[in-house]
């Protein structure tokens, strides 16, 4: 393949296209930018790399590695929307990914790159969404997949990745640790690690901006808010909508919001304080387990971005967090706590004046709430019963 990629901390080429962090100052690494053309008509059955081949390096799109990701819903939430005082409000919904989340994206591409690079053996670390993900694209591509994953991740998370016959690790020991053993264990084992800030599994992001562009005819909105774990998809869709703007195919890149949870905010607090890096959270604990990262990979570069863009950063409660995943779901769209933090966020800066009366907004709905069953505990659910000869009663009760 013969790609150079380059470091997002001192700006290096590096030209090993199987490097996963700079070997110079340890930053995480991307491809370089690329200017493409505008996709043509959307062709049935098409796939997401064959209609963005022009952004990716790849020889070969493999269709034959597709489990139909990408092509998610762009859901208007007119309820909400009206309610805040916005023009319109859209909801990416990220949940109708093959397993139910956004790291579908990215794991299609790193699982090509890896194969195209002659690995046999891939896997990842993760709390539960990539997982499943590395666990389902490994089956597909009858590759040896190894998943390593927190100890103290819920059983109920467990089950749905080894479904598809991965080795799955619970790991006792720090979480941000393990992130960079991985790296480290997998170089000498000639493994495939597709974590979460690995270049083409950021390069997969991307393609969240691109088609929100595309689903809007090629504008874009005021704002865009996106829940920030790792940091790796902040950057791809900050990258895919600047390499489009790049491309002559929109006139503006829209205004990002990196947005966390209270209690695992490692970003927002570097940004708030004016710290010139990220340091690592203490004592995590979220309702919203998909982005409780105590120590992004991605943060400083996620941090950075902000900054010179002059974006912004938010970190909201769990009673927010718990009353936007109802808000959402009264529109039709159940997503995981890690999700509604967009929503929160957004009602936050619109109460602060910091998104306008009368501008548009979409929120990066990154997964499905049936990823986080536990969930239904924590809100107040009711239900009826009745005998089947009272049921017309029942149904004339209102």
């Amino acid at each position: 393949m013969g790609v150079s990629l380059v470091c997002t901390g001192c700006g290096e080429q590096v030209d090993d296209e199987k490097a996963l962090r700079c070997p110079g100052c340890d930053g995480p690494l991307e491809l370089p930018e690329i200017v493409g053309s505008r996709p043509g008509p959307w062709v049935p059955g098409e796939t997401l790399i064959e209609r963005y081949k022009d952004f990716f390096p790849f020889a070969n799109g493999r269709a034959d590695l597709s489990l139909g990701e990408g092509f998610t819903p762009l859901v208007k939430l007119d309820g909400i929307g009206k309610r805040l005082g916005l023009s319109v409000l859209w909801g990416k919904n990220e949940g109708a990914n093959p397993t139910w989340s956004f790291k579908d994206r990215g794991t299609l591409a790193g699982v090509i790159h890896a194969l195209e690079s002659g690995y046999s053996r891939i896997g990842t670390v993760s709390t539960g969404n990539m997982a499943a993900s590395v666990a389902a694209y490994g089956a597909k591509a009858g590759l040896e997949t190894v998943i390593l994953v927190g100890r103290g991740l819920p059983r109920e998370k467990l089950g749905p990745i080894a479904m598809y016959g991965a080795r799955l690790i619970k790991v006792d020991g720090d979480y941000g640790r393990l992130y960079y053993e991985s790296l480290r264990l997998a170089k000498d084992r000639n493994i495939a690690f597709i974590n979460s800030d690995a270049p083409f599994r950021v390069a997969g992001s991307r393609t969240i901006a691109y088609e929100i562009c595309e689903q809007l005819n090629f504008t874009v909105p005021d704002w865009v808010l996106i829940p920030v774990s790792a940091g790796g998809n902040f950057r791809g869709i900050a990258r895919g909508f600047r390499e489009f703007f790049l491309s002559g195919l929109i006139d503006k890149v829209p205004r990002l919001m990196a947005v966390q949870a209270d209690g695992c905010s490692p970003v927002v607090r570097a940004f708030e304080e004016g710290s010139p890096k990220v340091d690592r959270f203490d004592s995590p604990h979220t309702v919203a387990h998909a982005i409780e990262n105590p120590f992004p990979p991605s943060g400083n570069e996620v941090l950075r971005l902000v900054r010179e863009n002059g974006w912004s950063c938010r970190a909201v409660s769990e009673d927010s967090i718990l009353e936007a995943q109802r808000e959402l779901a009264m529109e039709g769209l159940f997503v995981q706590p890690a999700s509604a933090v967009s929503l929160a966020a957004l009602k936050d800066a619109v109460r602060d004046g910091l998104v306008e009366s009368g501008q548009s907004a979409a929120l990066v709905l990154t997964g499905s709430g049936l990823k986080y069953t536990a969930v239904f505990g924590q809100h107040d659910l009711t239900w009826e019963e009745s005998t089947l000869e009272n049921l017309g009663n029942a149904l004339d009760r209102r």
